[in-house]
Parts: structure tokens; C-alpha cells; sequence
């Protein structure tokens, strides 16, 4: 028999995630970006706040230098890096990609996920985070 690690052994308090927040140089920007391209809903919540929406998440957006208190230490555009889980083939993705002329820097390439092997492709928002679009690799 083998004995498990203390770290294995520990408990994770931590189930999934809500949001996130992007600090964006223009709020607006990237609402139609993220509609247009990842087709996520653009919902306003707080007032005047804008979010997008998908599956039981949603990006909180940040205009930089107006940022809603509180906020990242330094936050500043296009620092983030995000893999998405498409609910389309990457394929279709790509091809869609290709359509609004955006430039995809690599893919679909296989990478390791949360979860396991997928498949991705990248690709940059306006303000220059990079995004990853992925499928979970099938087992046979």
C-alpha cells in the first residue's frame, strides 16, 4: 500500500471560480471584442458596471485608471493570460477567428489543461492579454 502525502491530504476550500476582473484600456472595446469574438453577454450590474458573461462565470471589466475599489496592487491592461474551454471544436474556432481577421498567434497546438490534454489556439484582445481557446482532448 502507499501512504498518501500530507499534501494530499489537505482540502481544497476553493470549488471553482466566479469572476475575474480585467483592467481594460476601453470599457467599451472590449465588451464589443469579447461579444463579437468569444459571443459572451455584455450585462451591466452595480449602475454603470459592464461584465461578461458566459456559461456560470463572468469577467468583471476595469477601466484603467478608474479602477473600482478594491482593486489588484498594479493593475494594468493586457497582463492577463486566459484559457477558455470552448463549447465549439477549436477547428470552428479558428475558422471564426479567421473570418473577424483576427491574428491567431499559434494552434491549434496541444497543451495540458486543468483537467488533462487539449487543444488550443491564442490569440490577443485589444489590449493585448493573451487568450486561449481550448478543447478537452477525447480518450479513446
Amino acid at each position: 500500500s502507499t501512504r498518501k502525502s500530507k499534501e494530499a491530504d489537505k482540502l481544497s476550500i476553493i470549488d471553482s471560480i466566479d469572476h475575474l476582473v480585467l483592467t481594460v484600456a476601453d470599457v467599451e472595446e472590449s465588451c464589443a471584442f469579447y461579444s463579437k469574438v468569444l459571443g459572451m453577454k455584455v450585462i451591466t450590474f452595480g449602475g454603470c458596471r459592464k461584465a461578461l458573461e458566459f456559461g456560470t462565470q463572468k469577467i468583471n471589466l476595469h477601466q484603467y485608471g478608474q479602477e473600482f475599489e478594491p482593486h489588484a496592487k498594479s493593475p494594468v491592461p493586457g497582463s492577463s493570460d486566459l484559457c477558455f474551454v470552448a463549447s465549439v471544436p477549436v477547428r470552428d474556432g479558428l475558422q471564426h477567428l479567421k473570418q473577424l481577421n483576427v491574428k491567431v498567434l499559434e494552434g491549434p497546438v496541444s497543451r495540458t489543461g486543468a483537467k488533462g490534454p487539449i487543444t488550443s489556439i491564442y490569440f490577443r484582445d485589444p489590449d493585448g492579454n493573451l487568450l486561449e481557446i481550448s478543447n478537452y482532448d477525447e480518450t479513446v
